[in-house]
């Protein structure tokens, strides 16, 4: 990564450690493109998977989203790279189609949908690689490591929000054979590669007295190359950090302990995960992308008041258990009483706001 002309739409030198004294904010415009996760007043876990395919002009537009804090999390992902070697990024030797598979879906993919920003140019397995964001510009031969400095998976997810999980297709399940993690949130990456489907998601309550774990299970076995699907999960977090794993739990749990009904709006942060999963076409495997967002709550009552509400309500009636399981009873009762003196009690939209009829963010 070099240093180039930074576009005046993303902010390149946010910090998301105390270290770094948290300088991550977002615009208005960042705030009402998300992808908020609340169709409805009440939230109980669900799976809700739908078709992968545009919709509006925020996160939902492109297969793969960037928004303006897209140079900053890649410098940040680079520094964990270097802090914590061999804990964010982990490859088992067999994956090696994968990775070119997700290298080849990523700069796709970017080159068709932002293609002011990346060109991804082919001579048959000779390719040229131009990111002008990160000031990268490369040649190498498709399928050949020893043309890239780094493997291919690594290559291409540094130069990527959000996490990326492969699953490979191993006797009718799905087992974590590949990883890039520098955004964890509660889990450990080296711990969990070699779980199948069934060991990894068991903790979340109610799963599997519902029936979810294995009706998941199967539509993914079902997905096909070029028909991705796509989910939103969410949690809350203290502090705008990306990087809430289990390995660094002692720098980061302390945090909700300082949490009170009068600085909850500037500490808790909605933590929204757009989980956008593919088939890829050569090694079969599934590509388990969480693109993870943050916004404080005194950011969503700011810009986006309706949200707000929403989000008042949902945290109100939140099933203890997924209190409990979310690691939020330190401070969930917090975070309710501030969102509750800017709730009107007003009816709100039903529906995912970037689907017909959805709700909106409000004035």
């Amino acid at each position: 990564m070099t240093d180039t002309a930074v576009p005046p739409a993303f902010k390149a030198d946010e910090t998301y450690t105390p270290e770094g004294q948290y300088t991550f904010a977002n615009s208005r415009e960042g705030v009402r493109r998300l992808p908020f996760p609340f169709p409805d007043d009440e939230y109980m876990y669900s799976m809700n998977l739908e078709p992968h395919v545009p919709a509006g002009d925020g996160a939902m537009r492109a297969a793969f989203d960037i928004d303006e804090h897209y140079i900053s999390e890649c410098r940040h992902r680079v520094q964990m790279l270097e802090e914590m070697p061999g804990v964010h990024y982990v490859a088992l030797p067999h994956m090696m189609e994968a990775q070119w598979d997700l290298l080849e879906l990523l700069f796709e993919s970017y080159a068709r949908d932002y293609p002011e920003h990346f060109t991804l140019t082919k001579n048959g397995n000779e390719w040229h690689w131009q990111n002008r964001l990160l000031g990268i510009d490369d040649t190498f031969t498709f399928g050949d490591p020893s043309t890239l400095e780094l493997e291919p998976m690594e290559y291409a997810t540094r130069q990527a929000q959000g996490e990326f999980v492969v699953l490979e297709e191993r006797d009718g399940d799905l087992v974590i054979g590949a990883g890039m993690t520098t955004q964890r949130a509660d889990y450990s990456l080296r711990f969990n590669v070699g779980m199948r489907f069934f060991e990894f998601h068991g903790p979340v309550p109610k799963l599997h007295e519902m029936g979810i774990l294995d009706r998941a299970l199967k539509f993914l076995l079902r997905m096909k190359p070029g028909h991705p699907v796509r989910r939103v999960n969410w949690t809350l977090t203290v502090n705008p950090r990306l990087e809430t794993s289990v390995e660094t739990l002692p720098d980061w749990a302390p945090d909700r302990a300082t949490v009170t009904d009068e600085n909850a709006g500037d500490l808790v942060h909605l933590r929204i995960e757009l989980q956008p999963l593919h088939r890829l076409p050569r090694s079969n495997a599934i590509v388990f992308p969480v693109r993870t967002y943050l916004v404080s709550l005194a950011e969503l009552v700011e810009h986006a008041p309706d949200w707000a509400k929403r989000l008042h309500r949902a945290l109100a009636t939140l099933d203890p258990a997924l209190v409990d399981y979310k690691g939020l009873t330190r401070y969930h009762a917090a975070a309710v009483s501030w969102l509750a003196q800017y709730d009107d009690g007003a009816p709100l939209a039903g529906g995912y706001p970037w689907a017909d009829g959805g709700i909106q963010p409000g004035a």
